[in-house]
């Protein structure tokens, strides 16, 4: 049988700018736009800072370039820092089945290896639909995902970034395959990083997961072979993360639609299974004018594997930013206090705010065998609020803002990208940026275009 690898190849290498509908060619740009304005975001934040100034001393080979700076260095490194300046607020975007992930993650490899080799705007548009598209299959690859089984989705990433960086190489069927195996082979990434108390790696397994894609492509661009059934092969991923994987989702009825059209949006810089709790409480406390200290108690419905990575006991006690977004009880209570969730309920200051403390020991978490089943076609959330009165108030939703069925609208893509790129440049700047995306099509190279995110 052919393998699983070999299928993606000859799929991926086949598809053309041509052969994608105007509304993917749109979503590109929209989610190209909600990337780069999470970059701007993450620009001066202290891990990517930190990043930076490593690559800064290294130097090397000016070929792609650093978003927000302008600095170019080898395409290899620019993949990494500015997947990570995407990641950094935990921002961007998200799909959720079996498995989650954000697939503009990958968008970095796409835009640096473009720029390394002159490849045209079009020719990038493919690749970050090629992105997309096998990132999100992956995440119904395993069944159940590979999340449930201790695994961070960095562990899906290894096998896309590398189909996205030969794509625009020019890498053969034979390449192709090579690349996919020598990236898979070294990138599984435990669940470690996003249990208990966080850290900066977090937000930094998926960037290097992508990087390192790179480097693959350009080793099996020299020849260098790697593993052909790294999927379902002997002690390939489907064994040794086994069993239950439905090779279906992954390569079935290839080109018959686009997955980026089924991806999501984040709303809030925050953990992708707080959103819809955040909206439902934020729709009581707004609606009912409660205040927090008339707050007894509230209580937060949600599935089993949100209270199991949201509810635990660090993330009642939140000391920095990558633990208090991944904290459900810190986003109601910040919610409750501030009546917003954006990037500034995230400073130092404001995790160790006593208001928001006050509110965090009153949050609950109870799963729900119903919600159980609804999910993840559905994210429901049910937030009850006991007032010290006795009186209690309910909101009760399906899905959190940014789902493709409560798609985000122009409006709020330009309010997203003004507030995270404001403390930047201005209107005339953002405007400008919009123009380029909008426009992407038309530049003949990428290098044009990124030429124009420099702040």
């Amino acid at each position: 049988m052919t393998s699983l690898s070999r299928q993606i190849a000859r799929f991926a290498l086949s598809l053309k700018y041509e052969d994608l509908p105007a509304d993917v060619v749109n979503e590109v740009k929209r989610y190209l736009y909600d990337s780069i304005g999470c970059a701007y975001g993450g620009y001066q934040t202290h891990d990517v800072d930190i990043v930076k100034s490593i690559h800064d001393e290294m130097g090397g080979k000016a070929e792609a370039t650093i978003i927000g700076s302008g600095d170019k260095i080898p395409a290899y490194n620019a993949t990494f820092v500015n997947s990570l300046m995407i990641r950094a607020l935990d921002f961007n975007d998200i799909y959720w089945k079996e498995d989650p992930s954000h697939p503009s993650d990958i968008i970095p490899v796409a835009l640096a290896v473009g720029e390394r080799e002159g490849s045209s705007a079009k020719d990038v548009i493919t690749a970050i639909v090629l992105a997309y598209e096998f990132e999100m299959r992956l995440c119904e690859f395993a069944v159940p995902g590979v999340r449930e089984r201790k695994w961070h989705h960095a562990t899906l990433t290894q096998f896309v970034s590398p189909i996205v960086a030969g794509y625009l190489l020019g890498l053969n069927e034979e390449q192709m395959v090579h690349a996919i195996g020598i990236s898979g082979a070294h990138n599984l990434t435990l669940g470690a990083v996003t249990a208990g108390k966080l850290t900066m790696m977090k937000n930094t397994v998926d960037p290097m997961a992508a990087q390192s894609g790179v480097m693959a492509a350009l080793m099996a661009q020299r020849g260098y072979s790697g593993t052909e059934q790294i999927f379902e092969g002997k002690e390939g991923l489907m064994q040794t993360l086994g069993p239950d994987w439905d090779n279906e989702k992954l390569v079935g009825g290839l080109g018959d639609s686009f997955k980026i059209l089924e991806c999501s949006m984040k709303g809030f810089p925050t953990e992708a299974l707080t959103h819809t709790h955040i909206s439902a409480t934020l729709k009581v406390i707004i609606e009912n004018d409660i205040k927090p200290d008339d707050i007894e108690e509230v209580i937060v419905t949600t599935i089993a594997r949100a209270v199991d990575i949201l509810f635990d006991d660090e993330k009642y006690n939140p000391s920095s930013r990558e633990t208090a977004d991944h904290s459900l009880p810190y986003c109601i209570a910040a919610a409750i206090v501030d009546r917003k969730i954006t990037g500034d309920q995230f400073s130092d200051e404001r995790i160790q705010d006593p208001a928001i403390k006050s509110v965090l020991g009153k949050i609950k978490g109870e799963a729900s065998e119903e919600f159980e089943k609804m999910f993840p076609a559905k994210q429901p959330s049910k937030v009850k609020v006991r007032l010290k009165s006795g009186a209690e108030f309910t909101a009760q939703l399906d899905y959190p803002k940014g789902d493709p069925r409560e798609p985000m609208t122009e409006q709020d893509l330009d309010t997203k990208f003004s507030g995270l790129s404001s403390s930047l440049f201005g209107p005339d700047k953002q405007n400008a940026i919009k123009k380029a995306i909008w426009d992407l099509e038309s530049y003949a190279t990428i290098n044009g275009f990124m030429a124009q995110l420099r702040v």
